[in-house]
């Protein structure tokens, strides 16, 4: 039971550990891309390339549904950022319920663990293999297995996790071990990423806002507007520099902030492919002195 690119390696791995796997959970195909043409999920189109039964409902609280799950007979069923809440009837319907789940638990349980831990300066996470319950991510663990992150965004960090839970499961599974509670301290929530949250602040330091850039990289993207248009930021440097916030201090592009100064590296116009700063510069002038808004 999976939806994007990061439960992909898990459905692989219980594939490749010789595991039967006899349906595949995703969440329904939706308008993507500018001719919003419906796109399925990357777990959908892994498990039809495998000939591995699709379900797409869209939601798992119709009585219907839960006996259509039931008639399975699982023996487990694995989620990996999945999408859907799963209510107690599917919790109880297989002999186990196991959840891959990207942070060191009990530390970023929630929906966007992976960007609320950059964006906090965690220099370590990790992934979780936990057995579920009711609550939000707060049932026993199984295996936990750890990741720098330091200096990473988080598309590759949810790459490196994606490989590393998908191992973490196959080892569990080929060697379970006793579920372990969740200790009471230590906790911290991850709430699903605002797309307020993107814009950049420049009045805050510089280390916060390259934590924000690479929390939010490939996606949405950190931005800024300049000459009255919007400019994603995906990668960016920590260097001194001072002046007012927002206030461009060198070149190519170095950002005064309300601490330090940023060395904005890699950018993104609207409608535009990823570019180096240099790039952009060529035709979209920023001078120096201009105030970034």
């Amino acid at each position: 039971m999976g939806s994007p690119d990061f439960a992909v390696p898990s459905l692989n791995a219980l594939v490749e550990a010789g595991h039967d796997v006899i349906a595949a959970y995703a969440q329904p195909p939706r308008p993507a891309g500018r001719g919003k043409a419906e796109r399925k999920t990357a777990v959908h189109e892994r498990a039809e390339a495998l000939g591995i039964e699709v379900r797409t409902p869209r939601t798992l609280r119709d009585a219907d549904e839960q006996a259509r799950f039931r008639s399975l007979d699982a023996d487990m069923a694995v989620v990996a950022a999945y999408g859907l809440i799963l209510p107690k009837p599917i919790l109880e319907a297989p002999k186990g319920c196991v959840n891959v789940h990207a942070s060191l638990l009990p530390r970023w349980r929630g929906a966007a663990p992976i960007q609320r831990a950059i964006l906090a300066g965690d220099e370590v996470s990790g992934v979780t293999i936990m057995k579920m319950d009711e609550g939000l991510d707060t049932g026993p663990m199984l295996l936990r297995r750890e990741l720098d992150i330091r200096g990473k965004n988080a598309g590759q960090v949810t790459e490196e996790l994606s490989f590393l839970g998908a191992q973490a499961l196959v080892d569990w599974l080929a060697d379970p071990s006793a579920p372990e509670p969740q200790p009471d301290g230590g906790v911290t929530y991850a709430p699903k990423i605002d797309k307020a949250e993107a814009r950049i602040d420049w009045s805050r330091s510089a280390e916060e806002i390259e934590r924000q850039v690479r929390a939010f990289a490939p996606t949405p993207g950190a931005w800024f507007e300049a000459n009255g248009e919007r400019v994603k930021l995906l990668d960016a440097e920590t260097v001194d520099g001072v002046g007012s916030p927002g206030e461009v201090v060198g070149r190519p592009l170095v950002v005064a902030c309300g601490e330090d100064a940023l060395y904005c590296r890699t950018v993104q116009r609207a409608g535009k492919g990823v570019m180096r700063i240099e790039e952009l510069l060529r035709g979209f002038a920023i001078p120096e002195g201009a105030i970034l808004a």
